[in-house]
């Protein structure tokens, strides 16, 4: 038998560890769960309910995403609690989803159908919105669910669920436009939030990118309970300071 020579390339060897992980992103259903765990750290039960999923379906697909080295686990009492293994995570999903973009017109018919309809305008890049707050000129809103917002959120952003979004939208102020974000460019919560915004005369954008997004760039996250839905208009102003000094850096 002839031997192997030490500096010989590893061939398929060193492949086959790439092939787990890609393996273990060819699920729609698992790119979902990324997604979710994108914005924070969540329970199997909680990731189940949100992803539409059933508990035991659940289970098995994270622990296809764990054996892949792409999420972290830790227990609590009975309960186990999933988060992504590393930031890289959040851009290898950007780069496959601006992969796909740009050679699968699947994707942009997907797009037509379920996201222009509700909003054809183009959405405002971080760069914008920072100077935009600069000047005092938008009110943030993050239409994420509260639990969600209190992981991790845009600066001087007001959450505004979804569907507190009627009742509340009263006591946003009409003299700024409203900039709407949620999970990642194709999170639909943003794009209904602007549409229902729009219908109530409010002159509303969509950011481009999610918090996940925001938070790979460099760009400050700030943690905390959602407060009382008013204007803010000092700490509007401070956030939007550390805003550029983060976006100048």
């Amino acid at each position: 038998m002839k031997a192997v020579s030490s500096s010989a390339p590893p061939g398929r060897e060193i492949f086959a560890p790439f092939a787990m992980v890609a393996r273990a992103l060819g699920h729609p259903c698992r790119l979902g769960l990324l997604q979710l765990l994108a914005q924070g750290e969540r329970s199997v039960e909680a990731l189940a309910e949100q992803a539409g999923l059933g508990l035991a379906n659940a289970s098995q697909h994270l622990q296809q995403l764990r054996r892949a080295g792409l999420v972290a686990t830790r227990r609590q009492g009975n309960r186990i609690f999933y988060r992504l293994s590393d930031r890289a995570v959040v851009a290898l999903l950007s780069a496959l989803r601006r992969l796909a973009e740009r050679n699968l017109s699947e994707v942009a018919r997907l797009v037509e159908r379920h996201f222009k309809v509700l909003d054809q305008a183009e959405p405002i890049g971080p760069v914008e919105l920072v100077q935009r707050m600069k000047k005092g000129l938008v009110t943030l809103i993050d239409v994420r669910p509260a639990e969600e917002f209190a992981q991790g959120h845009l600066p001087g952003a007001l959450n505004l669920p979804l569907a507190e979004l009627g009742r509340r939208a009263r006591l946003l102020p009409r003299r700024r436009a409203v900039v709407a974000y949620c999970r990642g460019p194709y999170c639909m919560l943003s794009y209904e939030a602007v549409a229902r915004l729009r219908r109530r005369g409010f002159t509303a954008l969509r950011l481009e990118d999610g918090v996940p997004e925001w938070r790979a760039r460099g760009l400050p996250v700030e943690r905390g309970a959602p407060q009382a839905l008013a204007p803010q208009r000092r700490k509007g102003g401070a956030a939007a300071r550390r805003l550029c000094a983060a976006n100048r850096r």
